[in-house]
């Protein structure tokens, strides 16, 4: 008997063996997932926890005796929490000042950063050292000249005067320079034979070269302008003109209190459209990121 069990022991040992070793290496093979997701919980659990208490009552949210989810969800807390502003015209007022402000940015970032990186002129060098310095300043420092200079233009409480400090970009025509001057200038030159000028040059030659790098950064700006709280707040004081964070403001700082359920799921709404707009496009966004600056 010992020695028809020895095989079948030398079988199963091996048998083990091979299923730790196929274990080992499916570990190695997806060692940066095992670290990524521990990650990705901390990142989730904050838009969990907003969209749990989006659904439960007032008393859930302070009684610790309530648990995590809610007993019942209240999806009533949305249709009360849009009512308290009108938040249709709220985002429909964020999509037009965030949209204006990328397609402003866009132009002016581009021509801007092909004059530094291909084009010869006096102070080229002192002008872009001054695009550098405004990238150091804080946005709030700007805050007093930006509000006189709306003032004087004669646009306060306009869409107009959340749109017109943020059209150009210290940050975006560095970024865009940097690539710029990544592409060979061999190409540049062989469109100029063909007859083109510099808008033909940029058009045709460096900007489908950099679509990475523009994608990269109209998601940053995109992010930035949907959520700016502190302009819109200080340039408008009417709710026709005023954007989706000056709702949530509403909400906080209700003279009752504020109502932490109507407030999450005015969040919610909120950053939606966002999240929506990431899903989608969500593999362009990793790419972007990924090769921005890359050739």
């Amino acid at each position: 008997m010992a020695t028809m069990q020895d095989p079948i022991e030398m079988s199963a040992a091996a048998g083990g063996s091979r299923s730790l070793s196929g274990v080992l290496a499916a570990v190695k093979r997806n060692w940066l997932h095992f670290v990524l997701l521990p990650l990705l919980a901390v990142w989730a659990s904050p838009l969990v926890w907003i969209v749990v208490t989006s659904l439960k009552t007032r008393v859930e949210v302070f009684d610790p005796n309530a648990g995590f989810l809610p007993a019942v969800a209240q999806w009533s807390n949305y249709p009360a929490a849009l009512a308290v502003a009108p938040f249709g015209t709220y985002l429909i007022n964020s999509i037009l000042v965030t949209g204006g402000i990328l397609v402003c940015e866009l132009i002016t970032i581009t021509l801007a950063a092909y004059a530094f990186a291909r084009l010869n002129f006096p102070g080229k060098n002192i002008l872009f050292t001054l695009f550098l310095l405004q990238i150091m300043f804080p946005i709030y420092a700007t805050f007093l000249t930006n509000f006189v200079t709306v003032r004087e233009l004669g646009i306060l409480n306009s869409l107009p005067a959340l749109v017109v400090p943020f059209v150009a970009s210290g940050y975006g025509t560095f970024m865009l320079r940097q690539a710029f001057r990544q592409v060979p200038t061999e190409l540049a030159d062989a469109a100029r034979l063909d007859g083109c000028g510099h808008l033909g040059i940029l058009w045709h030659v460096y900007l489908p070269l950099v679509k990475p790098t523009l994608v990269a950064f109209s998601i940053i700006a995109v992010v930035t302008h949907w959520n700016d709280y502190m302009w819109p707040l200080l340039v408008t004081n009417s709710e026709s003109v005023r954007t989706l964070p000056i709702g949530l403001g509403l909400l906080a700082k209700s003279d009752s209190g504020a109502d932490w359920t109507r407030l999450m799921a005015a969040t919610v709404v909120v950053v939606s459209p966002l999240l929506i707009f990431f899903v989608i496009f969500q593999r362009r966004f990793v790419d972007s990121f990924m090769h921005a600056g890359l050739k």
